[in-house]
């Protein structure tokens, strides 16, 4: 049977791994997908260094449209990143009838909606499984491994780089900027790493993974999204020492307890129990935690990001997308797993509508009474206290470290709370509040 052709926009670190992976496994790729996968052509602005990669394997031209444009290609992978000529590409190339591969979360995040819309009406699919988690099928594992199930709800650790720093803040004591420097040094960093460590990588993709888990469409522009940048090695050791560690989570929860229902969709650091699996994902690795009706939990590790670990997805997508590539397109597997006229609009809730647990850190003085006010208050939020910890101030000191833990209340309830500690006299700091998630 005739070798499905594959055109690479951008050929970076994943398009030569997935050059290379592809050319080394190919015999097996062959057998797997029923038909060989070939990558005939390539687009990057560099020529020269695009011809060191893929020498005389394929052709490569400076243009991105001049491979949308050739007959022969039946796939178009995008691997350029961003929202801008990337979008356009995508489009131009389902305009063109072709399916498309892309392994970028921005993309999907942003403008899936119309993507997908896109891709429906030419009847071509759009397969995106290596925009998360890199290398981890979670992807796959949402849309079709737990079908069957209700998804109740998902959190995951999917940015490698502020694992990676909330790793060595923990274990080695160290303070965030001193950590961001040295995983800069590392290459676990970018030079400007914003996207990353104010978690809006990791929102790019908590928003991917909740519409699949819901039949709800993208929404970025509705995730509450923090990152790690204010994160206080002070905190990390008192989470510690009260039995938790402190995780960038990605957060999406069915919630049936608000009118008509409602989705949480957020991304902040989040204390959780050090008994837990997810607690103990350290260094750059990624991993997903599922809790569905049927199944129960399941947890899926892995690397995030690399080379040969996201070209396994993307190679992953290519095979799914030549098994299926005859296929009656209203028998495809669709792109969020819910058929379209099936998809839900349950609304994506406020943060005021949050309901989670808290850590509370306050400096406060040293002196009698000022527990028993702070306590009353959030007795009078209907705010139950779970534990507290207060450090003995040293001699000669007039303050102090209060650390509150909270059992799960609203966000709001909470945010009224704090503005009243917070104008108490005896508060002398601003008031550090992090979300704690058992995930039981």
């Amino acid at each position: 049977m005739k070798a499905i052709k594959v055109g690479l926009l951008g050929i970076g670190t994943v398009g030569s791994g997935t050059f290379n992976v592809l050319r080394r496994n190919q015999a097996e790729i062959r057998g797997r997908a029923g038909r060989g996968i070939e990558i005939t052509m390539v687009s990057r602005r560099n020529v020269a260094l695009a011809r060191e990669i893929v020498g005389e394997a394929a052709q490569v031209v400076a243009d991105p449209r001049e491979i949308i444009a050739n007959p022969e290609i039946d796939i178009v992978v995008e691997l350029i990143g961003g929202c801008g000529v990337a979008r356009e590409l995508v489009l131009e190339a389902i305009a063109a009838g072709k399916h498309v591969v892309t392994a970028n979360k921005a993309l999907i995040a942003v403008h899936g909606t119309e993507i997908f819309a896109a891709a429906r009406e030419k009847g071509v699919m759009v397969a995106f499984e290596a925009a998360v988690a890199g290398g981890i099928p979670i992807i796959k594992a949402l849309r079709e491994g737990l079908t069957a199930n209700r998804i109740e709800w998902l959190a995951g650790i999917i940015n490698g780089t502020t694992n990676f720093i909330l790793s060595e803040m923990r274990s080695k004591g160290l303070d965030f900027a001193t950590v961001l420097k040295e995983a800069q040094r590392l290459g676990y960093a970018e030079s400007d790493p914003t996207f990353d460590i104010e978690g809006v990588d990791a929102a790019h993709k908590a928003t991917i993974m909740s519409a699949i888990a819901f039949g709800i469409p993208v929404q970025f522009d509705k995730a509450h999204v923090e990152g790690i940048s204010q994160l206080q090695a002070t905190d990390i050791k008192y989470a510690e020492q009260l039995g938790y560690r402190i995780k960038l989570l990605g957060i999406a929860r069915r919630r049936s307890d608000v009118a008509g229902g409602g989705i949480e969709l957020r991304v902040h650091p989040t204390l959780i129990p050090t008994q837990r699996l997810i607690a103990n994902v350290e260094g750059a690795m990624n991993a997903v935690v599922v809790q569905a009706d049927a199944v129960g939990t399941t947890l899926y590790y892995g690397k995030g990001a690399g080379a040969e670990p996201t070209a396994s997805a993307v190679i992953a997508d290519l095979v799914d997308i030549t098994r299926l590539h005859t296929a009656d397109p209203d028998h495809r597997v669709p792109h969020l797993a819910f058929q379209p006229d099936s998809m839900s609009n349950t609304p994506i809730l406020p943060m005021e509508q949050v309901l989670t647990s808290f850590y509370l850190r306050l400096r406060v003085a040293d002196e009698a009474g000022v527990l028993s006010r702070i306590t009353t208050i959030l007795a009078e939020h209907d705010i139950s206290i779970d534990a507290v910890l207060q450090r003995e101030s040293a001699e000669g000191e007039k303050q102090t470290d209060l650390i509150i833990l909270t059992h799960e209340t609203q966000e709001g309830r909470m945010n009224t709370a704090l503005s009243q500690m917070q104008s108490l006299p005896t508060v002398l700091a601003p008031i550090v509040r992090l979300r704690k998630e058992e995930l039981a």
